[in-house]
């Protein structure tokens, strides 16, 4: 079996979206590369090749990628300049031999404009001002015609404006070629900064670890680190690796992690993720985890990786263009020549003028750079609101979901126990009552013990002795030398300990003093403040049926569903019950729209399988959740459910819109064309002017203000 290996490499200056995918074609032709993509929204080729083949490989592909788009270079990643501003970017091109040949071309342009003297000089001024402007088209042009790939940009802007050449519209074929290239300029710069808005939001990586070794701080790679080592984190700078707090204490700001603005207070003991900021203090960190197995490594590598997932919409695109640029000219070679061979009095001159129009116009770049760069802000955007969305196509999947599941505990709960009420016999306190339990179960590392000694305002130690945990039943101590009992109703059965009849189904704790019951505890799994809340912004954006799938109690499950207002539940099922529930769900529905599941992402990792898109909480530090998930939470905020829905509806609304604007104007100006009443200049703005608008209506995307 072949053994293969996998690479990323940099598309330095890479703007041009047709460009993108012949560099992709032909890359993926070369001798040892088994796949090839390019992604044309992050400047980047992934390549799969042959083991010990990419070197030689990598040394063709920028040779072929010169002759296919002279301005693109291929550059390892190490390489690659990180974070260029673009304003430095500007200042590079303005000083680029391209921009002075094309600044000396406009001066000539300028000077046939004027009046002269002599005016035969007009035709070769004309032609001196197109070969300083265009020249670069045209060599492009033929360049592509010899390598079999007619059908591009540079192609139609030769061939239209050559056109007009032809039939003596020397300032009508420079001018074109002039607006066009000032077209593409700002397109270009369009493009440029919205990849920059976008991927400046997951500009988490660290630089560098600051390693301990004895008294020595040595800068590092944050890759070289070992599991174990010692790491330094000062005020201001990224913490490069997952770890536990040893010295020191510090406020994090985790908002590039889960979108949460405030800041964490940490102390020694806490665990620390890569990726948040240390605000304050000084810590010294002992590190958990290997850079490559770190929560910022996989969440670059989630959001990295999610353009490979290309969306429905995409593809479409992608393959609408392969032929509406063909259909396109043929239609212009026969609205040049049909109507003077078929219409009586038809001026060849006249036709041809309007088909040049067609040439024009034709270009399909307004979508094809537009709509990836629509799926990525989504996804960008997603992430700075702390939602990990894998891939384009469960962006779109999220736009079409009717059906919203959700697990309980730890999802519409808080998946710890609080102490909801306190209930005292004659001759006892409530204070006294919880101060028992929580003397009692001050060794114990019971979730309930916990819930118990947090609920517990005693700040007065207390001598506890005997303590004995009884599995199954409950805690047993002497406190003060009087025999406390706290457990459930088969230990004061057990002990002789009379309690009430007719008790709930809810979690009780039953506190006893010298063989006689004080009183007992209520205790429920919390429900998340904003759970409520969420039901009702999903039912806004038109989510159909909500459910909610649990193992607990049926009456703990009614009361959290009446709570927050989902009427459909089942309840006390087994994880393998809960598939098949699903499933019958599902297989009952009567519309064809998609299915999201929500849980924890660790025991519910069948069914978010089995959803068409499976949402996980709180992903931070969790592995689990980030592995079995289409979309990660990383924080424990349920809201953020709707606000990926929203995030995928807007998305949706601005594909469209810029697939309807783009094709409805060259639509039009196609037609007013055929009919004599759109000029090259209506062409130019339906090609460039129209590719500029949709780039900068899909970085709207990333401007959802959460409600």
């Amino acid at each position: 079996m072949e053994k293969l290996e996998g690479a990323r490499f940099c598309l330095e200056g890479l703007n041009c979206a047709h460009c993108a995918g012949k560099i992709e074609e032909e890359i993926g032709t070369l001798s040892g590369v088994k796949s090839a993509r390019v992604d044309f929204a992050q400047q980047r080729l992934v390549l799969e090749t042959l083991e010990g083949e990419g070197e030689r490989i990598f040394e063709e592909a920028k040779r072929l990628i010169k002759e296919i788009e002279p301005h693109v270079t291929l550059l390892k990643q190490e390489e690659a300049g990180h974070g260029r501003e673009g304003e430095l970017a500007l200042k590079e091109a303005l000083k680029s031999p391209r921009f002075l040949l094309f600044a000396l071309g406009s001066l000539f342009f300028a000077l046939a404009v004027f009046p002269k003297a002599d005016p035969s000089w007009d035709v070769w001024i004309y032609l001196v001002a197109y070969g300083l402007i265009g020249g670069e088209i045209l060599l492009l042009a033929f360049r592509n015609i010899l390598r079999g790939q007619v059908f591009d940009e540079n192609f139609l802007m030769s061939l239209a404006t050559i056109g007009a050449f032809a039939i003596g519209e020397y300032p009508e074929g420079v001018a074109v070629m002039f607006f066009y290239r000032i077209g593409e300029f700002f397109q270009d710069l369009a493009v440029e900064r919205s990849r920059k808005s976008i991927t400046s939001l997951m500009g988490i990586r660290p630089e560098f670890a600051r390693l301990k070794e004895g008294e020595e701080l040595l800068e590092v790679e944050p890759a070289s680190v070992l599991v174990g080592s010692t790491i330094l984190v000062r005020p201001g700078e990224r913490v490069p690796l997952d770890g536990v707090i040893l010295l020191g204490n510090s406020t994090l700001d985790l908002s590039a992690l889960t979108g949460e603005s405030l800041p964490k207070e940490v102390s020694a003991g806490d665990e620390i993720l890569s990726g948040a900021i240390n605000k304050t203090g000084v810590l010294e960190v002992r590190t958990t985890k290997s850079f490559g197995e770190s929560t910022v490594a996989k969440i670059l590598d989630l959001v990295q990786n999610a353009s490979a997932k290309k969306a429905k919409t995409e593809q479409f695109i992608t393959k609408f263009a392969r032929y509406y640029t063909p259909f396109v000219v043929i239609s212009a070679v026969l609205l040049a020549f049909l109507p003077p061979l078929l219409i009586e009095g038809a001026l060849l001159e006249e036709w041809f003028r309007r088909s040049l129009v067609f040439l024009v116009v034709s270009c399909p770049c307004a979508l094809v750079v537009s709509i990836p760069l629509t799926f990525f802000a989504g996804i960008g955007g997603a992430s700075k609101a702390g939602i990990l969305i894998k891939g384009g196509n469960f962006l779109e999947a999220l736009h079409e979901v009717d059906t919203v599941v959700f697990d309980k505990t730890g999802t519409l709960t808080k998946g710890f126990f609080e102490v909801a009420e306190t209930v005292a016999m004659e001759g006892f306190s409530k204070e006294e009552v919880l101060a028992l339990a929580s003397s009692v179960e001050s060794h114990s590392n019971h979730p309930i013990a916990l819930s118990i000694k947090r609920a517990s305002q005693a700040s007065q130690k207390v001598e506890v002795s005997d303590y004995q945990e009884l599995s199954g039943y409950g805690v047993s101590a002497k406190v003060e030398g009087r025999i406390v009992l706290a457990g459930n109703a088969k230990l004061m059965k057990e002990q002789g300990v009379s309690i009430p009849s007719g008790m709930s189904d809810e979690t009780l704790v039953y506190v006893a003093l010298e063989g006689r019951l004080a009183g007992y505890l209520i205790l429920r799994d919390e429900i998340k403040p904003e759970a409520a809340s969420l039901i009702e912004r999903l039912k806004n954006l038109g989510i159909k049926q909500l459910v909610m799938l649990t193992g607990d109690k049926k009456e703990s499950a009614q009361k959290v569903a009446q709570a927050i207002g989902i009427t459909s539940f089942e309840a006390e099922l087994l994880p393998h019950e809960k598939v098949e529930r699903f499933e019958a769900l599902l297989g009952a529905r009567a519309t064809q729209g998609k299915s999201v599941f929500v849980g924890d992402g660790i025991n519910d990792a069948p069914v978010l399988a089995l959803s068409d898109v499976g949402i996980a909480m709180g992903g931070v530090g969790s592995d689990a959740a980030i592995e079995a998930a289409d979309v990660v939470i990383m924080n424990d905020e349920i809201g953020k459910v709707a606000t990926a829905i929203a995030i995928a509806q807007k998305t949706h609304t601005i594909v469209w819109q810029n697939i309807i604007f783009a094709l409805g104007v060259k639509g039009a100006i196609l037609i007013m064309g055929a009919f004599g009443v759109a000029t090259m200049w209506e062409a130019v703005f339906g090609d460039v002017g129209v590719a500029l608008i949709a780039v900068l209506n899909a970085t709207r995307v990333m401007n959802l203000k959460e409600s």
